[in-house]
């Protein structure tokens, strides 16, 4: 939705004409890059008018918010708002499970402190490089599997299967049990997928989860007593002599934003980066004659088309943030996507750009104390299959014309719909 069309389609909006013409708006939400730009010309802290939350979507804005945590607190119990989240929580604490509390990305310093101290000493750097021999196969192996057939479901061939396998094996689940993995995730996402959540959605998603809840505890039980080399190993061992262990508790909600923050969102990179290399077929040659640009082009990805688009914070007092007041208590979208679209930051934000200067500087894995502890991970995730994606294959192509919206609805996330493309074995 581009140009004349969208901008009538803003203005009706913003003329208080929302109930159709919205971020709700599953074409809008899909395809949000015209209207970052008209809220960063026109609105740029703009309130949903659906659901009250604020939007704040330039860099500056958000880079001041992300350092003041004591005006905007990571401490937003999303899971104790809407009509259904007394029913979400009995489902698994009356099933034996755990609900939900707040630890690390939800809480704010000093007792962020502690449990970032202890999940830094699991997704160290050289656990990464430890790992990169083992993503490398995974990524041949996924190849392997459909090269031969010139074509493929490259999300649920390729995108999907590469973090979730890698995760999956350090949960202590099987490679085979992907799919099971991909329903906890998609059932902890929850509300995320959709504006309004049912009655029916919420038991779903909660009875899915408990069923995860439970897994996860036997694994972390057998874990304390036989540890191996794995992500489980390392967080229930993760404290020292002198250091409280984490409870049960916590590493459910840890797994719990483990699980939704590291999935979905590297899923969602490798898809956007296949299809920048479809939509600028010259890149990925480029890329091909030179893999020292595989890093570079991995961060103009993350920046262009960022798989955290939002995450939330909530007001403790009221604050004004470019000239609009935002109220006490009022929840908070933190515009990670629109602040890497923000042209006084990024000179031409809406072009591709494969050596752009200064990209490092994106928000794709926030900013300050809550930059995202799996950010070595993912990136590592992102160059092993890029590295053997573009020596194996040429000429990749779409079999045919995304239908729009291009992306599944999320409030916060970019999950794509459908990735099915066509190439040639190099």
């Amino acid at each position: 939705m581009i140009g004349v069309e969208f901008k009538e389609r803003f203005l009706k909006m913003t003329n208080n004409n929302h109930e159709k013409y919205s971020f709700l708006d599953p074409i809008i939400n899909s395809n949000p890059f015209e209207f970052y730009k008209l809220l960063h010309e026109e609105k740029p802290v703009y309130q949903i008018p659906e659901i009250g939350m604020f939007m704040i979507t330039k860099y500056d804005d958000i880079r001041y918010a992300l350092k003041d945590f004591e005006t905007f607190s990571s401490d937003v119990k999303l899971a104790q708002r809407g009509p259904f989240a007394d029913l979400h929580q009995s489902i698994l604490v009356d099933g034996g499970g755990w609900e939900h509390v707040q630890t690390l990305q939800r809480t704010d310093p000093p007792t962020h402190a502690r449990y970032r101290k202890l999940v830094d000493r699991v997704f160290t750097k050289k656990r990464v490089v430890e790992m990169t021999p083992h993503i490398d196969e995974v990524v041949n192996q996924l190849i392997d599997q459909f090269i031969d057939n010139g074509k493929c479901d490259f999300n649920n061939e390729f995108a999907m299967p590469m973090p979730g396998i890698i995760i999956a094996e350090q949960l202590g689940l099987d490679r085979k049990d992907v799919a099971t993995f991909k329903k906890w995730a998609d059932s902890m996402l929850g509300s995320t997928r959709s504006a309004i959540a049912t009655e029916e959605d919420v038991r779903r998603d909660a009875e899915t989860e408990l069923e995860a809840q439970l897994f996860l505890a036997d694994v972390f039980e057998d874990r304390r007593k036989n540890p191996k080399e794995d992500l489980m190993s390392a967080l229930v061992h993760a404290h020292g002599d002198d250091e409280k262990a984490l409870s049960m508790h916590e590493l459910q909600n840890l797994m719990h934003q483990l699980i939704t923050g590291g999935f979905e969102t590297t899923q969602s990179a490798i898809n956007h980066g296949m299809w920048s290399l479809i939509r600028f077929p010259e890149v990925l040659e480029k890329l091909y004659e030179d893999e020292n640009l595989i890093k570079p082009f991995i961060e103009e990805v993350l920046r262009w088309e960022s798989p955290v688009q939002f995450l939330v914070r909530q007001a403790t007092k009221d604050v004004e943030v470019s000239g609009t007041l935002i109220p006490e208590g009022s929840i908070i979208m933190m515009g990670y996507g629109p602040a890497n679209r923000d042209e006084e930051k990024f000179a031409c934000p809406h072009s591709f750009e494969l050596e752009r200067k200064g990209v490092g500087a994106h928000l794709a894995f926030g900013s300050g104390v809550h930059h995202c502890p799996g950010a070595l991970l993912g990136r590592q995730e992102m160059i092993s299959s890029f590295k053997h994606l573009v020596k194996r294959l040429k000429n990749i192509k779409l079999q045919k014309p995304i239908s729009e919206p291009v992306h599944n609805f999320s409030m916060f996330f970019m999950p794509m719909s459908s990735l099915d493309i066509l190439f040639d074995k190099r």
